[in-house]
């Protein structure tokens, strides 16, 4: 028979292996098994915390990573993975500061200063953030998607030149082409993509879901859902058939509108913002689904279609205005804001990472797509930075 000691060997080194291939469930049971017969052990302490870390289970590493710290005060991979765990469960102070405490026992890991870069991001330390970035590539210039994440703060930060070398050296280290290139043009000042990539807007609304209409509405002092319902139903006094609110977010059109709609449907690229429209209760059909795809191939025949705030994301709208068109009754109304394009450009993809369009370009498209227009009414749309945006309101009509 052999001893605890043995025992918890043979279960650590089986934990091992199956951590080594990533079956880490299976290494948790292991290093909980070990730890069992022989208590306190700092190495398997570690492991364990590291691969509840790796199972995003944060709460459960934190205990056992807390007391191989405190154990082994110069023991880096418990540190580095206590500060993850924190950063897990957004305690980032805390996080900052055990990586402050890892990076004093070994400052060459470039993983460590990107993990301390999003934690002083998250606390919206960008200065800090942008030394731990540098750090990091210092070390490891061919690491992507820190270049990326450098080039976004630099953005930010308004330099926009840096930026743009920092989005270049990512796509020459095999970064995401399309995202980074669009992050380019944004910072060239230049026409950009003809849409935002997909994954990048989706992955924007899901993460912003929750907090998306407060922060919008509140603090953005966002109100061009309620200007446009309000010029509309001004202008058009009537009762709609069907209506359908394009890119309809977290439902902030439909409630304006359901009062004179028979049939309210919404169309969202984001699944967590739908399920944010769906608990009001005033939609028929909710679709997850890009819009020019949904529509080229819908047979739809809406009378009112609503875009508020949608257009900020696609630069070239010729082939979602047709399609638009095809699914519009006759006599319909199309009604939609944009952010107004300036340098005498007719499509701008801003620093913002948002496009603007000319009303020329709006009222060229409305030709070809065969509508009226009906209206075209400047106005702020929101504040950013504090001042007012400006933008248009526009309503126009399938004869």
């Amino acid at each position: 028979m052999i001893d605890n000691f043995e025992a918890a060997k043979l279960s650590f080194l089986e934990g091992l292996a199956h951590y080594q291939a990533q079956r880490l469930a299976e290494a948790q049971s292991c290093f909980e098994a070990a730890l069992a017969l022989v208590p306190g052990r700092v190495s398997t302490l570690t492991n364990l915390g590291a691969t509840r870390v790796k199972l995003g289970r944060f709460d459960a590493a934190l205990p056992v990573l807390e007391q191989a710290c405190a154990s082994e005060p110069a023991n880096l991979e418990a540190w580095s993975y206590r500060a993850l765990a924190l950063a897990g469960l957004a305690r980032d102070v805390e996080a900052l500061a055990c990586f402050d405490r890892a990076l004093a026992i070994d400052r060459s890991g470039a993983a460590l200063w990107l993990h301390s870069a999003q934690s002083q991001l998250r606390l919206d330390q960008k200065q800090a953030a942008l030394a731990s970035f540098d750090q990091a590539l210092a070390i490891d210039p061919s690491h992507a998607n820190a270049w990326s994440d450098r080039g976004s703060l630099l953005r930010e930060l308004g330099r926009f030149d840096d930026a743009a070398d920092s989005f270049e050296k990512a796509i020459a280290m095999g970064a995401d082409a399309g995202l980074n290139g669009y992050y380019l043009a944004s910072v060239r000042g230049e026409k950009g993509p003809a849409t935002a990539p997909r994954a990048y807007v989706e992955r924007l609304f899901d993460d912003y879901a929750a907090e998306f209409q407060t922060h919008l509405v509140n603090v953005l002092h966002y109100r061009a859902h309620e200007v446009l319902i309000q010029h509309l139903l001004r202008l058009h006094p009537r009762r709609f058939r069907s209506v359908f609110d394009l890119g309809c977010g977290t439902g902030l059109c439909g409630p304006l509108i359901k009062a004179v709609a028979e049939q309210v449907d919404g169309l969202d690229i984001s699944k967590a913002m739908l399920e944010q429209a769906r608990q009001l209760g005033v939609y028929g059909e909710l679709i997850h689904a890009d819009a020019l795809q949904y529509l080229k191939t819908a047979t739809r025949s809406d009378d009112l279609v609503l875009a508020a705030d949608v257009f900020i994301y696609v630069g070239e709208l010729a082939a979602l205005f047709d399609a638009i068109v095809k699914n519009m009754a006759p006599g319909g109304l199309f009604c939609f804001t944009l952010e107004l394009a300036t340098n005498g450009m007719d499509v701008q993809l801003l620093p913002s990472l948002r496009y603007a369009h000319s009303e020329a370009y709006v009222r060229c498209l409305a030709l070809a797509s065969g509508l009226e227009v009906d209206t075209v009414i400047a106005a702020a749309l929101r504040e950013d930075q504090g001042q007012a945006l400006a933008g248009l309101y526009v309503i126009l009509r399938k004869p």
